[in-house]
């Protein structure tokens, strides 16, 4: 559930229709088989930045230390993003992980990253309260020499990050209305509801723009909207308000799976069953009412609480001057855009080990 405080650089194209696609990238499978890096790998002793081991890059090599920060883990997503993390210093050995308190406290996370530059941490991985406030300290670790790793809300300077890794705020929209247009099946007079978040922040643009291009595609748009705040309370507030506004639903997109605790209470009070639902960011209880198939809920599109573990292993690779195992290319690239696949009964069982709780 991502406050972002600057936006990302969305990509304003998407395929057909596709509903329950599986994600095109994980980096959760960042490295390849060791028998395929045994294959790829090349001598190392000419000039190339890759000084790359035998065998997989999950194999252990030289220490790498890593200071991580991140905002409060205030809600569900953020705090599973900070968890997924700790769960890396089990799965390698050679991880050192520095792992700051969460804050939003802007200043404070200022000072978290300077202490990490002060003791010189090999790589920072950084989901920034504000990306535009800590832009200055992290363009201060790239000059020291320190490759940082920006996740989910960006910088204002590309040159503050190393890599960046982001969710795709534009294609949960697109994902939504896909599923809503294969769902609708050329009915174009299907009423279709929408519950944002906020409304200032570009993320919930971004997704709400998504939603309304990719139902243009079918000749549908969004009938009813109301804006939350990415709380559960806000969302039984707004749900409530939508739902004795409008007799009839068709389809109804809320954004967040946090919020959309409060959303499913609202409905159930209403007494409401005659539409679908389709959820936001993949949440573990969602994923579980989806498997159940008892409700409204029949669908929810995945923004990774993976991301800052994405982040470390980057970093982890960068570090111990690997590449990903899959591509050719012998550096990690710069930016990485993770994918937002529509998830229902046919698809939950692939990704509801990775959900985070609201």
């Amino acid at each position: 559930m991502r406050l972002r405080t600057t936006p990302s650089q969305q990509s304003r194209r998407f395929p057909g229709l596709v509903v329950g696609a599986v994600a095109v990238l994980a980096l959760t499978a960042c490295t390849g088989s060791a028998q395929d890096a045994a294959d790829d790998e090349k001598d190392s002793s000419d000039s190339t930045p890759v000084a790359a081991a035998s065998g997989s890059n999950d194999e252990s090599g030289d220490t790498v230390t890593i200071g991580f920060s991140a905002p409060a883990a205030d809600h569900g997503w953020m705090a599973a993003i900070t968890n997924n993390v700790r769960d890396l210093a089990d799965q390698y050995p050679d991880l050192d992980l520095q792992i700051a308190e969460g804050t939003n406290d802007v200043n404070l996370q200022i000072s978290q990253v300077e202490t990490f530059i002060n003791d010189k941490v090999d790589a920072i991985v950084l989901l920034p309260f504000d990306g535009a406030a800590m832009t200055p300290v992290a363009l201060k670790a790239m000059e020291a020499g320190i490759p940082v790793i920006n996740v989910d809300r960006e910088f204002d300077d590309p040159n503050a990050a190393r890599v960046t890794v982001l969710g795709d705020n534009y294609g949960m929209g697109v994902s939504a209305g896909q599923y809503v247009c294969e769902q609708a099946d050329g009915n174009e007079d299907a009423v279709v509801a929408e519950i944002a978040g906020i409304d200032s922040l570009p993320l919930t643009q971004d997704r709400s723009q998504g939603f309304e291009d990719a139902l243009a595609e079918c000749g549908l748009d969004v009938d009813a909207r109301q804006a939350a705040e990415f709380t559960v309370e806000s969302g039984e507030e707004v749900a409530s308000q939508l739902l004795q506004a409008e007799p009839k639903i068709d389809f109804l997109w809320n954004h967040d799976d946090d919020q959309g605790v409060g959303v499913l209470a609202a409905i159930e009070s209403a007494g409401r069953d005659e539409f679908t639902m389709i959820g936001g960011a993949g949440s573990a209880n969602a994923m579980r009412a989806i498997q159940d198939d008892s409700g409204v809920l029949k669908a929810t599109v995945i923004y990774p609480s993976t991301q800052g573990a994405d982040g470390v292993k980057l970093a982890r690779l960068l570090v111990q001057q690997k590449a990903m195992g899959d591509l050719v290319e012998v550096e990690v690239p710069r930016e990485v855009q993770l994918y937002a696949p529509v998830v229902t009964a046919d698809n939950v069982d692939q990704f509801i080990d990775t959900a985070f709780e609201s």
